[in-house]
């Protein structure tokens, strides 16, 4: 571990503290908002991979102003999202989950409550949301309240992790396997600093972009 940089973190949670405390109250208000506000996320999240976050964003915004994300037909949505990098896939992402959880009319918000582990409810969203892998679950269930003790293994945090001395390296592919290897790393390293894990991620985010966006 670089004691420098573990120093640095530290500075840097201590004067961003009260900014992450605010922005995990906003994550916690979404749970209550329901299930629209919900699959926003979930829309979100399925756009990230490869994307940049505050792009996505506002992409989902516009999809929303359109009344495209909960009525667009596959094509038209692939259309609407040019911005968004692998368009055509992520539409067909978007309207299977749609089909899930909207027209279906499965609750979001109901079906996760009945989890009492979250990693078991990245399980299930894993296996039953195309488009979601680890990282991406991971990111939805914080950006709604039910994240705090998961990690978003994503570019910016794996960087960090091997700044300082966490993992070795970054890895060219993250399996199931070597997921949930480094997120016990991050586990133990979140520990140690006595920094909660969901508000390291956003620590680490802002270390490397910063601001801390979602």
């Amino acid at each position: 571990m670089t004691v420098s940089k573990t120093d640095d973190i530290k500075e840097t949670y201590e004067k961003i503290k009260p900014e992450i405390k605010s922005r995990i109250k906003d994550f916690n208000e979404i749970w209550e908002k329901g299930d629209k506000r919900i699959f926003d996320e979930m829309v979100f999240c399925l756009f990230t991979p490869q994307s940049k976050a505050k792009v996505c964003w506002e992409t989902v915004q516009e999809l929303k102003e359109d009344n495209l994300l909960l009525e667009g037909c596959k094509e038209n949505i692939s259309d609407n999202i040019k911005k968004v990098r692998f368009r055509n896939n992520k539409a067909s992402y978007l309207v299977g989950a749609r089909e899930k959880f909207v027209d279906e009319d499965i609750s979001l918000k109901e079906k996760i409550s009945q989890f009492e582990d979250q990693k078991e409810a990245r399980e299930w969203i894993v296996d039953n949301v195309k488009g979601l892998g680890y990282k991406e679950a991971s990111h939805f269930l914080r950006n709604i309240g039910k994240g705090e003790k998961l990690a978003i293994l994503d570019r910016h945090i794996l960087k960090n992790l091997v700044e300082l001395g966490v993992i070795d390296e970054e890895p060219k592919t993250l399996t199931k396997k070597r997921y949930l290897e480094i997120e016990e790393k991050m586990e133990e390293f979140s520990a140690e600093l006595g920094i909660p894990i969901h508000h390291l991620d956003l620590v680490l985010w802002h270390e490397e972009t910063g601001h801390i966006f979602k």
